[in-house]
């Protein structure tokens, strides 16, 4: 009998929830067959058969178990059914032929693992509405359950829901604990604080208009507003070095580097992927790493690597269209810059009323360690390099230079 136990996923793991079973007791598994997916508090990992047999589940889903956990068990002596055959050559899969009447028999010899089964879109749809994937009849290949079909069962969920009063409990995901837990600490163990400022955004969004397609002509990447917001935190955070700091007992241990944390909306929840030194890189460079990052995020695949560290974060709320908020500090680091939506507004240049692109910034900071001067004089930095690209990146030269390497 071989016993299947959770594997070592990373250092600091030391528990995982199963969030899906792919298979079930009784099930005959072939060897490296994905029989279960595993969340921790920071990804998602698949537990694969370590060899063929006759299948024994140990715990359900949703339950929390600890790192070398026995899981499953699979008798290695027991005999293929009768009728069971090994996996078809995928050669052979596609065979589909257009719609036929078909008989139980054959719906269970063309059912695989993938039956039944939600990608990570379609899971995050499907657990907020508390909806049973089993009720669920996938159109993908191989019977998984696409992001659409799981609208459309939203749509009947919603469509009941506006006729019913409809009470349910949903358990929390190990990653969702893990930003509560954290979220909370901030705001208990930080004397956290906010400022605001403004900021013209019409320079940036010219020099965008101007370089944009020979830009992405040149480096294959799109000239974005992130890649403008991360070096002109790099300068800022280079000329006051307490918001790039971490408050260690009664030390404070300052970075001569800038790790940046870039918060990114995942399927399963909010993730920060670290962009490591940032000040290092082009703006082509950092756009490259941003759109990697997210993509990795959007399929749950980021790294645990990718996600440790950090020295200061820049999350983007104007991509929701928020106005204005006050972002909390994602521990063990001192500060926060929250980006908002671009709305033009009527401000006073040069005694004129004009008509500008205007984005509203915060800094929340924990003034254990930065001061008011310190946490000001950083926005107004970062406000500065914004409105004045050219300088920011050109320090005088051709910015044509800069931007397309001519």
């Amino acid at each position: 009998m071989l016993q299947i136990k959770v594997p070592t996923v990373g250092e600091s793991i030391s528990e995982v929830t199963i969030s899906r079973w792919n298979k079930k007791t009784g099930d005959y598994v072939e060897m490296d067959e994905l029989l279960c997916e595993l969340e921790s508090d920071k990804a998602t990992f698949e537990l694969n058969a370590e060899a063929a047999g006759l299948l024994t589940t140990k715990c359900n889903e949703g339950d929390t178990i600890k790192i070398g956990d026995l899981v499953a068990e699979i008798d290695t002596d027991a005999k293929r059914p009768e009728g069971a055959s090994a996996p078809a050559p995928k050669a052979e899969a596609p065979k589909v032929e257009a719609p036929v009447t078909s008989t139980p028999a054959k719906t269970e010899t063309s059912a695989t693992y993938a039956t039944g089964s939600a990608g990570p879109a379609a899971q995050k749809i499907l657990a907020e509405k508390g909806i049973d994937a089993k009720q669920i009849v996938g159109s993908g290949k191989d019977g998984r359950i696409t992001k659409a079909d799981a609208m459309k069962a939203e749509l009947k969920v919603t469509a009941n829901e506006s006729k019913e009063r409809v009470d349910r409990s949903v358990k929390m995901t190990s990653l969702r604990k893990t930003v509560a837990k954290r979220l909370v600490a901030a705001k208990n163990e930080t004397a956290m604080l906010t400022t605001f400022n403004e900021v013209d955004m019409k320079p940036i969004m010219d020099l965008r208009n101007q370089y944009k397609n020979k830009f992405k002509e040149v480096y294959g990447v799109n000239l974005g507003f992130m890649s403008f917001f991360t070096k002109a935190v790099c300068v800022a955070l280079q000329e006051f070095p307490a918001v790039n700091a971490y408050l260690n007992g009664e030390e404070i241990l300052y970075h001569d580097y800038c790790d940046i944390s870039i918060a990114v909306s995942a399927p399963k929840g909010l993730v920060v992927p670290v962009i490591r030194n940032a000040e290092s890189l082009s703006l082509a460079e950092i756009e490259a790493e941003v759109m990697r990052l997210a993509g990795k995020a959007r399929e749950n695949k980021l790294s645990l690597e990718e996600m440790s560290g950090g020295t200061f974060t820049i999350t983007n709320g104007g991509v929701f269209g928020t106005m204005l908020s006050t972002p909390i500090i994602n521990p063990p680091q001192s500060a926060i810059l929250g980006m908002h939506n671009i709305v033009e507004r009527a401000v006073v240049q040069n005694g004129q009323i004009v008509i500008r692109p205007i984005m509203y910034v915060a800094l929340s900071y924990d003034h254990r360690i930065i001061d008011g001067r310190e946490s000001v004089g950083f926005l107004v930095k970062v406000k500065q390099c914004l409105e004045n690209p050219t300088l920011l990146l050109t320090q005088g030269m051709d910015p044509a230079k800069l931007l397309l390497g001519i």
